[in-house]
């Protein structure tokens, strides 16, 4: 048999070896990863007038002469009240020419047990005999919840939340026919029975009129 040299054998077995540039597929770029956004979990809170005016006019597409005679924050396991921001307001309007009265909600809570998010209202019904002497005209609300908060913490409040830092805090706006005046009400507490202190407030011109316990 005839031997070949040993630079024309490794000759041969070069070109016998396939190129790698020929027989490797090209790199390939992976796609990108799609991030599925997280649920917002947090509430959204809001002072009575970011809700009030949209009260008024879903109000007054149900009758247009529906004015408002109250109007309070709602305490959820969510918010405190503290800041005059709650995640749940309600106000509650009459008509005076159908003698009923229907209530409005602003909802950011997002407690399952808490009314939708948003605005939703309630079947109408007929008001008491008090009612239409406590209407009253929504251009009076001037004084937002937040200002007549910071109001009552230099008459009790401050003393207050720092000795209990997670101190509810209720406001109720009214007509006070006997002062013709458009009065908040901030109860520092649950309720009206166990407050820690009560603070009045003129929702119009936002002047301190009274406190105490």
């Amino acid at each position: 048999m005839t031997r070949l040299p040993p630079a024309m054998f490794a000759a041969v077995l070069l070109a016998m070896i396939p190129m790698g540039s020929c027989s490797t597929p090209p790199a390939t770029t992976p796609p990108p990863v799609t991030r599925t956004p997280q649920a917002q979990t947090e509430p959204t809170l809001y002072t009575a007038k970011q809700c009030f005016g949209s009260m008024v006019n879903l109000a007054q597409r149900w009758q247009p002469d529906a004015l408002p005679f109250h109007m309070e924050s709602e305490l959820t396991s969510e918010t405190t009240g503290q800041g005059g921001k709650s995640s749940i307001w309600r106000a509650i309007f009459a008509s005076q020419s159908r003698g009923t009265m229907k209530s409005f909600v602003c909802s950011g809570s997002r407690d399952p047990s808490a009314p939708a998010r948003g605005y939703t209202s309630s079947a109408e019904s007929p008001y008491p005999p008090n009612v239409p002497a406590l209407l009253f005209d929504p251009s009076y609300f001037q004084n937002d919840s937040d200002k007549t908060f910071a109001t009552t913490l230099d008459h009790g409040g401050s003393a207050l939340i720092k000795h209990d830092p997670e101190q509810p805090v209720v406001y109720l706006l009214d007509w006070n026919a006997k002062q013709k005046a458009l009065l908040w009400t901030v109860i520092y507490g649950k309720t009206q029975t166990d407050r820690k202190g009560i603070c009045v407030v003129n929702a119009a011109t936002g002047a301190f009129i009274s406190a105490g316990k």
